[in-house]
């Protein structure tokens, strides 16, 4: 069975980039794909900002990437990068822990003009993490997320992108 893990750089599970997880999380199931979500805020913070390699809870997360095929990075996008948050538990991945992985990096930002904020700051990241097949990464602007009086979140335009994307994961793993 395909294992994919979401590793979520947000720092609420309310967020925009929660309502993107969700959407992943059922489109992969829905594929077969079982399914490990991280997020990262909910990790121990001391072990996370110490690096602390030997804690419990990073290295159940990282046997999570170690044993996935598809490593998927959900952040948003604060001043022009992915968050802090992200960067911490990436640095606690072990030196080449994306290799031989499909990962697609998703990201949510206040508009259009952070969109290279994925290839400048994240890319570099994930190829010195062993990254060699990185799909093509979907930027979506916070306004294609609409939040519901009554609960939850309908996804406009980029849903589209978002879908052609996951479809396209499958094809390059079966291609590997």
């Amino acid at each position: 069975m395909t294992k994919a893990v979401i590793i979520n750089g947000s720092n609420s599970k309310s967020s925009r980039v929660t309502a993107i997880h969700e959407k992943v999380v059922n489109h992969l199931m829905a594929q077969g794909v079982e399914v490990h979500s991280n997020y990262v805020h909910e990790l121990p913070a001391k072990d996370l900002m110490t690096a602390n390699f030997g804690s419990e809870s990073i290295q159940l997360e990282n046997k999570w990437v170690e044993e996935a095929q598809i490593v998927i990075i959900l952040t948003p996008i604060y001043k022009a990068s992915f968050t802090g948050i992200l960067k911490t538990y990436l640095d606690v991945l072990p030196q080449k822990a994306l290799h031989e992985k499909v990962v697609l990096p998703i990201a949510v930002g206040g508009s259009i003009g952070h969109l290279l904020a994925l290839e400048y700051a994240l890319k570099p990241v994930l190829a010195v993490l062993g990254a060699t097949t990185i799909s093509h990464s979907v930027y979506i602007v916070d306004k294609q997320i609409i939040r519901l009086d009554e609960g939850g979140f309908a996804i406009e335009e980029a849903i589209k992108r978002l879908e052609a994307e996951l479809k396209q994961l499958q094809r390059v793993l079966i291609a590997n």
